[in-house]
């Protein structure tokens, strides 16, 4: 009987390497954030964040949430991952542009508004991996890597000329 239903239980997804290599990746720098003082809040947070040119919900996803209690003072940090297999190319936080940054930013701004935490202070932190699935990596975190300031100063029209 088991041989005859087998067709009805879900088959697991086959995932890219990439997007194994991705998760590995943020498993290493969850770790990696906890040894330095952070208490992790929730990882991989998906949020809408507009709608596209052909009206399709635009969502960001916001690898992990957590809070810096390093200093002694809480701040909510918003930490994008980037693994890499090596920085031949470009080093794994260039690959955070103004258009990614501006999408964590919003998905930032959605995660507060709906925890009603619009006043709490907050930054936006990368945390970047160089390195194999067996060998050790290399890890380095970026706190404060980009503002939302940079986004605002770029409005030169409205300052009155």
């Amino acid at each position: 009987m088991r041989q005859i239903f087998s067709w009805l239980r879900p088959r697991p997804t086959p995932r890219s390497s990439h997007l194994e290599f991705g998760a590995y990746g943020e498993r290493l720098a969850v770790e990696f954030l906890k040894r330095r003082g952070y208490r992790i809040v929730v990882t991989n947070f998906v949020a809408p964040i507009g709608v596209g040119l052909h009206g399709r919900r635009v969502t960001g996803e916001l690898d992990i949430i957590a809070i810096d209690e390093s200093a002694g003072d809480s701040v909510f940090a918003f930490v994008e991952v980037k693994t890499r297999r090596s920085a031949t190319v470009a080093a794994p936080e260039a690959a955070v542009d103004l258009r990614k940054q501006r999408q964590i930013i919003r998905a930032a701004r959605v995660y507060l508004r709906l925890m009603s935490l619009t006043n709490e202070p907050y930054r936006f932190d990368v945390v970047s991996i160089i390195g194999q699935g067996g060998a050790p990596a290399e890890i380095t975190l970026l706190r404060g890597y980009f503002t939302e300031a940079s986004f605002f100063q770029s409005q030169w029209w409205s300052r009155g000329f």
